[in-house]
């Protein structure tokens, strides 16, 4: 897979076919981050960065946005017939331009 799509992403979240890690289930609790946010934004968000040579699998980085209209990134990647969630935080402005999508 040269590189990941965002459609693929989508049909394995609507089957289900999702694995959250552990990292991931205790980051979005410390940052009040729900699962329903996590959908919308990859549901409707895009993909802004490509890390290929990800361990165990190649990733991707989404920007969307939460329930609340806050912008959001996911990090998740496909392996082995899944969709593998990473991790996910709300963009801090200081790493980040306004858009979200450009590190600073």
């Amino acid at each position: 897979m040269d590189e990941l799509d965002i459609n693929i992403i989508r049909t394995f979240l609507d089957e289900r076919k999702v694995v959250w890690s552990q990292h991931m289930i205790i980051r979005m609790q410390k940052r009040g981050i729900t699962t329903e946010d996590v959908e919308r934004c990859v549901l409707n968000g895009n993909i802004i960065e490509y890390y290929q040579n990800d361990y165990p699998h190649p990733s991707c980085l989404i920007l969307g946005m939460s329930i609340k209209n806050e912008g959001l990134h996911v990090v998740c990647g496909i392996g082995e017939g899944k969709l593998w969630m990473i991790t996910a935080y709300y963009p801090d402005l200081e790493e980040w331009h306004e858009d979200l999508k450009t590190r600073r």
